[in-house]
C-alpha cells in the first residue's frame, strides 16, 4: 500500500476538497446541488470564525479524502459532532481509507469530550451503510432531514 497519513486539513487543501466534494456530489446523483463558492468553503473553514474542521487521509503525499464535521447542540444531549461528509476518491475505495478517517473523527470525539457523533447516509447508499454496521452504529428511521434554502 502507499504511504498513508492522516492529518488536520489546512487552508492550503481546500481546492483539493472542493474537488472531492464534488466527485462525491455525481457519485449521490446530484452534481448541480454542490453551489458553494472556493472562497466560501475556505473562509467558513479557516476564516477568523471557522465553522468546519477536517481530516485529510494522503496516499503518498495526495489527498485521497477527507472527514469534514462542526459541533452540533442537541436540547437533549448537549454538544455533538456532526460529520458532515467523509469521502474517499472511487479509486481508493476498499483500502482502509474510511476507516482510518472514520476512526480518527471517533478519537476526536472523544478527544473534545462531545456527546456522541451524528450523520446520515442515503438509503441506497448500501456500501456505507454496511460500513457503519460494522460500528454499531444506530439508524434512525424516525426522523425525515428537512431543509430550507435562502434563495
Amino acid at each position: 500500500m502507499e504511504n498513508i497519513a492522516i492529518r488536520r486539513a489546512e487552508r492550503e487543501d481546500c481546492p483539493r476538497l472542493l474537488e472531492l466534494i464534488r466527485e462525491l456530489a455525481l457519485f449521490e446523483k446530484a452534481p448541480h446541488e454542490v453551489t458553494v463558492t472556493a472562497e466560501h468553503f475556505t473562509e467558513s473553514g479557516f476564516g477568523p470564525q471557522p465553522v468546519w474542521w477536517a481530516f485529510v487521509v494522503t496516499a503518498d503525499g495526495r489527498i485521497e479524502g477527507f472527514a469534514l464535521y462542526y459541533i452540533r447542540y442537541s436540547t437533549w444531549k448537549g454538544q455533538r459532532l456532526y460529520l458532515e461528509d467523509l469521502i474517499v476518491t472511487e479509486e481508493m475505495r476498499g483500502r482502509g481509507l474510511g476507516k482510518l478517517l472514520f476512526d480518527r473523527v471517533l478519537v476526536e470525539m472523544k478527544e473534545k469530550n462531545f456527546k456522541g457523533m451524528v450523520w446520515q447516509v442515503l438509503d441506497w447508499n448500501e456500501p456505507a451503510i454496511k460500513f457503519y454496521r460494522k460500528y454499531q452504529a444506530q439508524f434512525d428511521s424516525g426522523w425525515i432531514t428537512c431543509s430550507v434554502e435562502n434563495t
